[in-house]
């Protein structure tokens, strides 16, 4: 293995970055172009495109029949999203937390937590699983998109501005090409660091793979920030976890069934996940109500540091 391989790593990583948000952009426009409703867009095309680099690499991964790769990508991703993006957006910035937050998003977030825990119990997650899985997501949008009509809340796009279908379509085989390519280039550079290292795929998907496939996301959130549109950047990363594992995680199984090699994703990684989706609850409320600010981002950001920190010695 040489400087070749991290290269690889490297830009693969950025073909997937570039890649989801062509597919981002594409998607969006085209949607916008057949007049289709914001918050349809919003909690569908847009959710699916953010979470394509976490889809793309756990099938590349269980093709590779590298089920511990796929598994600890999303269970990764997921740790990452809170407390590595919230707990580092909410040290930057105190947000304010929508009703809806917890009265919807967060226990949807928990279901799929809790459903991810009770399928990986047996080492496996068999098609019937990932079906399940993927319905949920389906009941999931349905209820959520029907709540937000009733609030009569709408969802900003970055970009409302339609290119010609042609073009779009264009964007989007370029933006599905690069996913493609940067899937190749990432995953085998990931597995080979880790046979060269004699490091398990476990922990590559949960530090290397998974914090490179949540870039995105932290991007969005800094991005919201900066704009004044704080609920978005907590929505984003909620609705970030809530796909991972109804879509990433359902899809996967359904085209390959997952076998899960190393226990410590369910005697330990699967309990991490659990405990960072719970634990926004109560610091939504405590020490100050519907806030998260500073003291809580140093909870959430220092117990993801012990975490890694624990992984890796």
């Amino acid at each position: 293995m040489g400087i070749s391989t991290f290269l690889m790593l490297f830009f693969g990583l950025a073909l997937l970055i570039l890649g989801g948000n062509l597919l981002l952009k594409s998607a969006v426009s085209i949607s916008l172009k057949f007049n289709i409703a914001k918050i349809l867009i919003g909690m569908t095309v847009v959710s699916f495109a953010t979470s394509a680099p976490e889809l793309i690499v756990s099938i590349k991964s269980a093709l590779l029949g590298s089920s511990d790769l796929a598994v600890s990508n999303v269970l990764g991703s997921n740790i990452a999203n809170i407390g590595l993006v919230l707990g580092l957006i909410i040290l930057i910035s105190p947000i304010q937390i929508p009703k809806d937050i917890y009265r919807l998003d967060w226990p949807v977030m928990m279901i799929s937590a809790i459903l991810f825990y009770i399928f990986i119990l047996d080492l496996k997650i068999q098609r019937y699983e990932g079906a399940i899985l993927f319905l949920s997501l389906i009941v999931s949008i349905i209820i959520l998109i029907k709540q937000r009509s009733k609030n009569n809340q709408d969802i900003e796009l970055d970009s409302e501005k339609t290119d010609t279908v042609i073009k779009s379509i264009s964007i989007l085989i370029l933006g599905a090409f690069f996913l493609y390519l940067g899937s190749e280039w990432f995953v085998m550079a990931a597995i080979d660091i880790a046979n060269y290292f004699n490091i398990s795929q476990r922990i590559i998907g949960i530090s290397v793979v998974s914090v490179g496939t949540s870039i995105p996301e932290l991007a969005t959130s800094l991005v919201a920030i900066l704009k004044k549109e704080k609920n978005i950047s907590i929505g984003n990363l909620i609705g970030s976890n809530i796909f991972n594992v109804f879509a990433v995680l359902g899809i996967t199984s359904i085209l390959i069934p997952l076998n899960v090699v190393d226990l410590n994703l369910i005697q330990f990684d699967i309990y991490i996940m659990i405990f960072f989706a719970f634990v926004i609850f109560p610091l939504i409320f405590f020490p100050k109500r519907l806030v998260l600010g500073r003291l809580e981002g140093s909870v959430i950001f220092g117990c993801y540091i012990v975490y890694i920190y624990s992984i890796i010695n």
